[in-house]
């Protein structure tokens, strides 16, 4: 007999066609490995596909990037943010379009840690800061995948949730033996994501067991925590957990600092307020 893990473990995998990975995207790895190809080649490998270039640039001119209605080219997302940013928006736009529709509250919950993590990265002068947007736009892609095949299952989750007042993840490792970031982990790694996607990814709840990237995991992780204490969007559970002294430490913060990093994120929570209701007035079907 299966234990519980194995069988979760075991539906998850099936939807390897679920959402699905466009072919153009392994055409974008192969030329990525190219040294010789030039980014306009790659541009227009992305651009040849209408509907993935529209929500490449719709991601790109988000708030979380500070270019919004800036950027109108694949070719220059390219240029500005490198190829492995905009590979990754091209395997994460359907993942984002399920959320849009299905999972509201955690579309916000990603979009609000994405703008403060680029905050964070920016007031500390981190570089690559594209990618840890990128990646804390990510972080929570297994309660995604979670709600969509274990239906039944994610509804349990938000009444052991309710009844025993837990975490989101603790209730996953309660009912499901496994949690949202191993699920994220396997999901990108089965997408061949850049390591530097998948640690925070994994590790954004336990810093400490991150090791070659554990700057853009502690990012990510103190993100989490500020979205969740600013009260936008809902990641499945109403608590805010504390900074992690690991994630404090390894990014130099002090009091002030955090205090800088705050009110700027309270302002441009505005602008994700915004972005967010249009992307549902876009939703809205037409009268």
């Amino acid at each position: 007999m299966q234990d519980r893990r194995t069988e979760i473990g075991r539906i998850i995998k099936d939807t390897r066609s679920l959402p699905t990975l466009p072919g153009i995207i392994t055409k974008l790895t192969a030329l990525a490995e190219d040294g010789k190809v030039s980014v306009n080649e790659m541009a227009r490998v992305v651009s040849s596909d209408q509907v993935l270039s529209a929500k490449v640039l719709k991601l790109v001119n988000s708030p979380f990037y500070g270019f919004s209605g800036r950027i109108s080219t694949v070719s220059k997302a390219l240029i500005l943010l490198g190829v492995n940013v905009v590979k990754s928006l091209a395997i994460s736009s359907s993942i984002f379009e399920m959320m849009e529709k299905n999972i509201l509250g955690l579309w916000e919950h990603s979009l609000g840690t994405a703008v403060a993590a680029n905050i964070i990265a920016r007031r500390l002068n981190l570089p690559e800061w594209e990618e840890i947007s990128t990646a804390a736009l990510l972080h929570d892609i297994g309660k995604v995948i979670i709600k969509i095949r274990l239906e039944k299952e994610y509804d349990d989750l938000l009444s052991l949730i309710k009844e025993k007042e837990l975490s989101m993840i603790e209730a996953e490792r309660q009912l499901l033996e496994i949690d949202h970031a191993e699920i994220g982990q396997w999901l990108a790694r089965t997408w061949n994501m850049p390591e530097k996607l998948i640690e925070p990814i994994a590790f954004h709840h336990n810093v400490e067991k991150s090791s070659a990237q554990q700057v853009k995991t502690a990012v990510v992780h103190i993100a989490d925590v500020l979205v969740k204490a600013s009260g936008f969007g809902y990641s499945g559970d109403g608590f805010v957990p504390r900074i992690q002294p690991v994630a404090w430490e390894r990014l130099g913060l002090n009091e002030e600092i955090l205090k800088d990093i705050i009110e700027d994120f309270e302002d441009q929570l505005i602008e994700a307020k915004n972005f967010s209701l249009e992307i549902q007035a876009k939703s809205e079907p037409q009268a």
